[in-house]
């Protein structure tokens, strides 16, 4: 399932200088595919935009769709919230929901070694994100902001 709301919000509080909002939900696939389908969604959701911003937002959804799968148990949720600002701030929103840890959460994250092929999902997440936040077990979160472009005018 996939829904795409386009518009201005019409009662969010700090949004008032909010010219382009869109939000895209959809269903994930409880399985390796997961990641895949999460960063087709974020391409249709942020079509149009810088492809720094798009490949960052790519990279930190497969991660959090990735630990939803493997951490969670379904059903998998995707929703990217993008507002234009009228200064010319876009700010993106990626949450990912599960139905809950199967398992309970280590105390503490565990540095991955040199060798491990997997653990490094939360750290990217959050050298690449300017906010990000994580519910054991149901929901991980992110803010990508990006200001407007520096002039090309030359003096």
């Amino acid at each position: 399932m996939l829904e795409i709301d386009t518009g201005r919000p019409t009662s969010v509080a700090g949004q008032d200088d909010a010219v382009d909002a869109a939000t895209l939900i959809t269903d994930l696939p409880y399985g390796p595919k997961a990641a895949e389908i999460a960063r087709e969604a974020v391409a249709v959701a942020l079509h149009g935009t810088e492809a720094d911003l798009l490949d960052d937002a790519r990279l930190i959804t497969s991660e959090l769709a990735t630990n939803a799968f493997d951490s969670g148990s379904p059903p998998l949720v995707l929703c990217v919230d993008r507002r234009g600002q009228t200064s010319g701030v876009l700010e993106v929103e990626i949450t990912v929901t599960d139905g809950g840890c199967t398992h309970p959460a280590p105390s503490s994250s565990p540095i991955p070694g040199e060798e491990a092929e997997s653990g490094r999902g939360l750290v990217i997440v959050e050298a690449l994100a300017d906010a990000w936040s994580l519910t054991t077990g149901t929901r991980a979160w992110c803010r990508l902001t990006r200001g407007p472009s520096p002039s090309t005018t030359s003096t």
